[in-house]
């Protein structure tokens, strides 16, 4: 990521701070509480709950949570960009306790929790005009997931995470799953590392929410480096991948171009990478031309026609999703914004909020605790690559970073004109506002015609 400012402070040692989730809109239709067991936590909201009072309650959402890897690394080296919630209570704690008359439950720190407490399956896919697709489609399509280091308990977990929610098993021994290393190895696997692992469960959990029927590929870097990062991409795409999620970045530097061409440059496949977690401020690849970079938003459920509203998602002045405008990556023919010469991100966003966040489960190491809320814009680049997914195959000349584009302005995105990720000398670089700008693009998904060339 970023190398925060001097007065920022999680200099030193584990972030570990406070966001708070606004008040959503009235939330008298709460849609997607229907999947398996996590159905049986939506009771019907009382008659005598008023929509505003449920409101009001899901204001209250405020959480703690701590970045899960590499706070500031080192140049040549990324972050990931997974923030895992580790006490207070989310909106979703909050929804349900409003609509069953009851206290909410609380986030306790590293404690195991016996049931979700994020959005869900169901969830994402009702955010996002998704429902009928994810049922139908994905089929013979494989997300790769790309990071760092080795999770032993991957494929244990994701079992976990998709049978509690009622989805298909996806292992090796149907081959719905296939691990392997930067080389392709299966067995010569890296360093197993619980930060990483972390990040990895959530990027698998958030492919098998929005595109259950897909298969996945994990491909672990041996190191956060970006020139084995950028192989383990390679590798993917070698695989067959046509959907490849980056939920990581660093400092931009004037290698990226020659890391562009190297790694990145790979037409007939959706590419997505995360905008970053530091706010308003650039960060690479997510300024790579010939990628997918994903913003992040607040998503909160409301009483409006598509059941969900969205904001920009800023914690803090150093918190909150990436945007900006490149210092080095030449701007690609399918961006129009007229106020940055070079590349701007973001494209298109996701749920971000780690107090609006998605449930993962997690057990490996010190921070495998099982189920955890987890929110950072590695959760809306898996979130988005899925979507692609679902779209189908990109032509094989494509870069389907730029289908967005061509939908822009149609009811195929929500546009998300409210809130802010910092400050800067041109307003739209980090202010939502109608129709482009640089927090969340050109908006969230509302099905997957906007996902398609």
């Amino acid at each position: 990521m970023r190398t925060p400012t001097p007065n920022a402070p999680h200099i030193r040692g584990r972030w570990h701070r406070i966001g708070s989730a606004a008040a959503a809109t009235a939330a008298l239709v709460i849609a997607g509480l229907g999947t398996a067991a996590h159905a049986d936590a939506a009771t019907p909201t009382p008659s005598k709950v008023s929509a505003q009072a449920i409101a009001a309650q899901v204001a209250k959402a405020h959480v703690t949570y701590t970045q899960q890897c590499d706070q500031t690394p080192k140049k040549g080296f990324a972050s990931c960009n997974a923030l895992r919630v580790t006490g207070g209570t989310t909106a979703f704690q909050e929804e349900q306790a409003a609509k069953k008359g009851i206290a909410p439950k609380t986030v306790s720190p590293d404690a195991a929790a016996d049931s979700p407490s994020g959005y869900g399956p169901s969830d994402l896919q009702s955010a996002y005009g998704l429902t009928d697709a994810a049922s139908s489609r994905g089929s013979g399509e494989t997300i790769a997931i790309v990071d760092a280091y080795d999770d032993p308990n991957a494929e244990s977990d994701l079992a976990t995470y998709r049978d509690y929610y009622g989805l298909s098993a996806c292992t090796t021994s149907n081959g719905c799953f296939k691990k392997v290393s930067q080389t392709g190895s299966t067995t010569s696997l890296p360093t197993a590392n619980s930060g990483w692992a972390g990040e990895i469960s959530l990027d698998l959990d958030m492919a098998s929410a929005v595109c259950p029927n897909c298969n996945i590929l994990l491909v672990e870097a041996k190191s956060s480096s970006m020139a084995n990062l950028g192989t383990a991409v390679n590798r993917a795409v070698t695989l067959g991948a046509k959907f490849v999620s980056n939920s990581y970045g660093g400092s931009e530097s004037s290698s990226d171009t020659s890391y562009d061409s190297s790694y990145f440059n790979h037409p007939g496949a959706a590419i997505t990478v995360s905008a970053g977690d530091e706010a308003y401020g650039a960060e690479y690849p997510a300024a790579s031309k010939y990628v997918t970079a994903v913003g992040g938003t607040k998503l909160s459920t409301s009483s409006n026609s598509r059941g969900w509203t969205e904001s920009v998602w800023k914690t803090s002045s150093t918190e909150g999703t990436g945007s900006g405008c490149s210092s080095y990556d030449a701007k690609p023919t399918w961006q129009t914004d007229t106020g940055c010469s070079k590349r701007m991100i973001s494209d298109v966003s996701a749920v971000a909020d780690p107090a609006t966040g998605v449930s993962v489960y997690d057990t490996y190491g010190s921070d495998g605790t099982g189920w955890n809320t987890y929110g950072g814009t590695s959760a809306s680049a898996p979130i988005i690559a899925s979507v692609y997914a679902l779209a189908g195959t990109p032509g094989s000349s494509d870069y389907p970073a730029s289908y967005p584009y061509a939908a822009a302005g149609t009811s195929a995105l929500n546009d998300v004109t409210s809130g802010n990720n910092g400050t800067c000398s041109t307003s739209y670089f980090c202010t939502a506002k109608s129709g482009y700008d640089g927090p969340t693009g050109w908006g969230t998904p509302e099905g997957t015609d906007a996902f398609t060339g």
